[in-house]
């Protein structure tokens, strides 16, 4: 009966802890409560040298989470302080192609595949010397997070995925989607030509922005809070990710031969089942499934929720409080 006991105190205290830390800043953590991480780290792992946050316990439970396109580590940069609190260690990655994170090997490949990003998590858990995480992301970190959850479930406690099941493959890619549907992946089509490739190089931060306001139309960000978060698509190799992950995703590009296996495997739009919790923002202007679509791909403890008061697609950032809640309650799940 003892570890029972401890895990319910530790998670009264970590519970308590949030609660402490939520009301030093009012009733609510909002967005832009912390202006950047205290300092970020650099380690080898995998074929990058990863650049990332972390914040809390080197000893705390380890939460890793994922940052999505166009957006950065900053989605996370008043969630992290929250967990810390409660006691977590929080590691907060930049994708490759984002911030400080690089290739080892100049000859390396850009891969932009889904499967490529996810074992990119599980090499730095590696390095990090995690065993198992809690993990969660938002857009494609929430795809990677997703697939961490499927593929390697030994690896991940739990799961808090924005916008739910997000798994997917080339020929998922290849169906043609109702008029409408189809207007709202604009970029995509954009960034399967040259003319496309060339005008997210130039123009990518008047790109990101235009994104971030699309996906989240009532999410009043400053000049400040953007440029923050811009400044890491400055990354060389950031270009040719965004445009092999789209172009890939309508089969317009192939993938390596060694992730050929794990995408078949995604191809089957595998269970996940870990504890989760599915998270939506009533006003998010990405494209994005009912969360009825994808309720029975979570077999294991699962609970969805929608947050209300104009959250849009970038969650984590603009609703901080709610994100860390629904982390240290699925720690809770069983």
């Amino acid at each position: 009966m003892r570890e029972p006991i401890d895990r319910d105190r530790r998670h009264f205290i970590g519970a308590a802890a949030m609660t402490i830390a939520a009301a030093q800043f009012g009733a609510t953590v909002k967005a832009g409560t912390n202006g950047s991480f205290a300092s970020l780290k650099q380690i080898d792992a995998g074929l990058l040298s990863v650049g990332y946050a972390e914040a809390g316990p080197i000893d705390g439970p380890p939460i890793v989470l994922l940052h999505g396109w166009p957006y950065d580590i900053h989605t996370y940069v008043d969630v992290a302080p929250l967990l810390a609190s409660a006691g977590y260690r929080v590691i907060v990655p930049f994708l490759r192609g984002y911030g400080t994170t690089r290739f080892l090997s100049r000859d390396t490949f850009r891969n932009g595949q889904p499967s490529a990003l996810a074992l990119d998590a599980i090499a730095l858990m590696d390095a990090l010397k995690i065993d198992k995480a809690i993990v969660a992301g938002c857009d494609w970190g929430a795809r990677t997070a997703d697939i961490i959850a499927a593929l390697w479930p030994e690896r991940c406690k739990a799961l808090v995925a924005v916008s739910g099941y997000l798994i997917g493959s080339q020929a998922l890619g290849k169906v043609p989607l109702p008029p409408k549907a189809e207007l709202q992946w604009w970029y995509q089509y954009y960034f399967a030509t040259d003319r496309g490739r060339a005008g997210y190089d130039k123009y990518r931060r008047d790109f990101a922005r235009l994104i971030w306001q699309i996906a989240s139309p009532q999410w009043n960000f400053d000049d400040a809070t953007f440029e923050r978060s811009a400044a890491s698509l400055n990354n060389s190799d950031h270009v040719s990710i965004v445009i092999h992950n789209y172009r890939w995703r309508l089969a317009l590009a192939e993938g390596e031969p060694q992730y050929d296996a794990l995408e078949k495997r995604l191809a089957a739009a595998p269970l996940i089942t870990v504890p989760t919790i599915t998270l939506e923002g009533d006003s998010n202007g990405a494209p994005h499934p009912d969360p009825t679509a994808y309720a029975k791909k979570f077999s294991g403890r699962y609970s969805h929720r929608t947050l209300s008061g104009g959250i849009g697609h970038n969650l984590p950032q603009e609703a901080p409080q709610a994100f860390a809640e629904a982390i240290v309650e699925v720690d809770d799940y069983e």
